[in-house]
């Protein structure tokens, strides 16, 4: 019996280990990828560490129409499968806060020159530099041609395209309209896990302050979601790891048309009521200190006038001896719910992640093939399934490559 002929489109992670595993099952492997080399993304994940896992891996982390699609998926190759398979390669990885798994070298470099070693090692045809163009199925072959006029035949095809986040590092959205032309639909794509603009002008003076404290999102009074870590102010909006994550509840809000908000609490380890007597006492130290001035040993500079000004204090050189009761009071409830108002997020070319994608719906669970054309595999960010930051997107790249790639070489 002839091996399989599986050609895989995009050569990122998912790509790279749908290879692999596909040329282990034995089909001759063909990968296609757009960029002149492959794995370009992974090089710049974990800011260049590469956090390829989480050991928290499960359903809560991760969104889409159908989030319980991903359970299918990864139960067939869980974290610990995928460590095994990368220890395998010879990599060795660590476990660091939060669950978050990264190789032992802190190189991303290092994870990707495995990969490659591996893809070479097992024969796989790679070409490099030349982007799909179309993808047609004719049974029992598919047919794809790319841009240089290569047309290449094949019993299988795994579509591992990406999203359209980071397109400098060849993820272009390509993927979709391949899908589409063989009947597959998808759900609205927009950027994730990427920074958050806001409306509030007033603090766009507070650019390059950094905070540690909570944030959540919320919608007509509901907490949509909660964070803590740092918070960086923006002549944008905001940014830092907590804003990464509140960004796709946001987006998805800003998108249907909705308002969401934003509060901030600038100091979450003290209770309100211990925040008001502390401003108190600062202020009553010396009645003839300028009121800015008597906050700066307890906020940063620029932070100062922001606030003061936010609570409708325009003298901020006013006297201590001159505050009143109503606005410690104000001034308080500002610092423990700071509430700004976004307009939307920055671009694709600053997110990590594509949100949206093939909807699930239409693919089978088990194998990832398509039900309406059989042949057809899907795998990695190219699907509507996206996980939070931290190893997750990774996680969801390597099982879905891996399944996908054994599946198509049966």
């Amino acid at each position: 019996m002839n091996p399989r002929e599986v050609l895989i489109i995009g050569g990122g992670a998912s790509g790279l280990t749908a290879a692999i595993s596909a040329a282990r099952k034995g089909a001759r492997v063909t990968l296609i990828e757009g960029l002149n080399r492959v794995g370009k993304k992974i090089l710049a994940t974990g800011n260049g560490r590469c956090n390829l896992s989480n050991m928290t891996a499960d359903k809560i982390h991760y969104h889409g129409e159908n989030p319980e699609f991903m359970e299918y998926v990864v139960s067939q190759v869980t974290v610990e499968e995928t460590l095994g398979f990368f220890q395998l390669l010879g990599l060795e990885t660590k476990v660091e806060e939060g669950g978050k798994v990264f190789p032992l070298s802190d190189q991303a470099s290092g994870v990707l020159d495995l990969l490659r070693y591996e893809v070479e090692k097992l024969g796989v045809r790679q070409i490099l530099g030349d982007p799909v163009i179309s993808l047609e199925k004719k049974a029992p072959e598919f047919t794809l041609k790319t841009a240089s006029g290569k047309k290449i035949l094949g019993d299988r095809v795994i579509l591992a395209t990406g999203g359209k986040s980071a397109p400098k590092l060849g993820s272009t959205g390509t993927g979709y309209a391949l899908g589409k032309a063989l009947g597959h639909s998808m759900t609205p794509v927009f950027p994730a896990l990427v920074q958050i603009k806001c409306e509030n002008p007033g603090f766009r003076n507070m650019k390059g302050v950094k905070i540690q404290g909570r944030i959540r999102s919320e919608l007509k009074g509901r907490t949509l979601r909660e964070e803590k870590g740092e918070i960086l102010f923006t002549d944008y909006g905001v940014s830092g790891p907590p804003v990464l994550q509140l960004s796709r509840g946001i987006a998805e809000s800003l998108g249907r048309e909705e308002r969401p908000g934003i509060v901030i609490d600038f100091f979450p380890e003290i209770p309100e009521e211990k925040l008001y007597e502390t401003l108190w006492m600062m202020v009553s130290l010396d009645g003839e200190k300028p009121l800015d001035f008597s906050l700066i040993g307890l906020l940063n500079k620029k932070v100062i006038p922001v606030v003061l000004r936010e609570i409708g204090v325009e003298n901020l050189k006013k006297p201590c001896g001159e505050v009143g009761d109503q606005e410690i009071q104000k001034l308080t409830r500002l610092l423990k719910a700071c509430r700004l108002k976004p307009s939307g997020t920055l671009s694709w070319k600053d997110s990590q992640v594509t949100a949206g994608g093939f909807r699930t719906k239409e693919i089978h669970p088990n194998t990832l093939e398509s039900k309406t054309v059989p042949g057809l595999y899907f795998a990695g960010e190219v699907l509507d399934i996206d996980g939070d930051c931290g190893g997750f997107n990774l996680q969801w790249a390597w099982s879905s490559g891996i399944v996908a790639g054994e599946r198509a070489a049966r």
